[in-house]
């Protein structure tokens, strides 16, 4: 019955979405396939730190491997586009176990930083590597409309409908995958790791798993950007984007896939409003741009204080039951200490 109830409501939304895209104007689609390929990077994302517990800083790196994978297959295979975007999530999940697995036995802001380092290191080898990757100036990605859709059909009501469509699929898998055995799994390891292990569960295995699944939506999430935009470029997938998408995840809600959906929003709609009010009022060049980058500053300040849980959360405040379950405040992610320090303080 859960997987029906998701199924009903991204059929419902779906539906939604497309009057939508027919009723607005093109730079509205635009703006909602950018909504729809950040809400799959931040779900990963909140799965991964909201239910697993494990802080990272650096899925824009595994967005950055996603899209090039997608570019690289488009230029010398040219497999379908279906085709393309299941094998770049499939290889940047591959590159979420490799650091999963080399970022087990890490806790807190060691593996924060040990992500941050991925973030700033990965783009750089788009510089090593020009021959393949194109350098700064990157790869240029095109995708044509289907043809059944009519020579006169917008490309960006195309890709908007394409995002919104892999958007939606994600997050029912994701929400299935959170109601199921392996969702109350993370849960357990997210708030005490000891207990999850006296009870049979195979923590470092679980926590993998996590940074399997989130570096899979990353992956996803850099190849549709890399559709949308036209291009994959080093300077896409800089640290600014890593840090962005955690602060969006914190911002919508930790834990909930609604929550992703809030981060998203604010993550493409804010910037956008707020440089056209520093422009109104007499803002220009590098006083223009910092704008949005103060306000975000503001922003989460005055959500963490008002609603630690984020946006879901407060709604889940303010609407009691008749709002979905409400997310995990940022600060119930401290880390709990590995079962060995506790039996080396039992001997000592």
């Amino acid at each position: 019955m859960t997987l029906l109830r998701h199924l009903g409501a991204a059929i419902v939304l779906a539906v939604i979405l497309g009057v939508l895209s027919v009723a607005l104007n093109a730079f509205r689609d635009y703006q909602m396939a950018q909504v729809a390929l950040y809400a799959v990077a931040i779900a990963g994302l909140t799965v991964l730190v909201g239910l697993s517990g494990q802080i990272s800083i650096g899925n824009g790196a595994f967005m950055a491997v996603g899209a090039y994978a997608a570019a690289l297959l488009l230029m010398h295979l040219a497999w379908p586009l279906a085709a393309v975007l299941a094998a770049s999530a499939a290889i940047a999940a591959l590159a979420g176990l490799a650091v999963g697995v080399a970022a087990a036995r890490l806790r807190g802001p060691y593996l924060a930083g040990a992500t941050l380092m991925l973030a700033v290191a990965l783009p750089s080898l788009a510089d090593q590597y020009s021959g393949v990757f194109g350098g700064d100036q990157g790869l240029s990605v095109s995708v044509n409309t289907p043809g059944f859709l009519g020579a006169t059909f917008p490309p960006t009501r195309w890709l908007a409908w394409l995002t919104g469509g892999c958007a939606l699929i994600a997050l029912v898998l994701l929400a299935n995958l959170g109601r199921s055995r392996i969702g109350r799994s993370w849960r357990a390891v997210r708030d005490d790791e000891v207990a999850a292990a006296l009870s049979g569960l195979n923590v470092a295995r679980l926590q993998i798993l996590a940074f399997v699944v989130s570096a899979a939506c990353a992956g996803l999430g850099g190849t549709l950007l890399a559709l949308v935009t036209g291009i994959v470029a080093p300077g896409a997938y800089t640290l600014t984007l890593s840090i962005g998408l955690l602060t969006a995840a914190v911002l919508g809600g930790l834990g909930t896939l609604p929550g992703a959906v809030w981060g998203s929003l604010v993550l493409v709609l804010v910037p956008t409003y707020l440089t056209n009010v520093a422009a109104s009022h007499g803002f220009s060049g590098a006083a223009s741009s910092s704008v949005p980058i103060a306000a975000y500053g503001v922003v989460l300040i005055v959500v963490m204080l008002v609603f630690p849980a984020g946006i879901q959360g407060g709604l889940r405040r303010l609407f009691g039951p008749a709002a979905p379950a409400a997310a995990v405040p940022f600060n119930a992610l401290r880390r709990r200490r590995p079962a060995s320090e506790h039996q080396e303080e039992g001997t000592t």
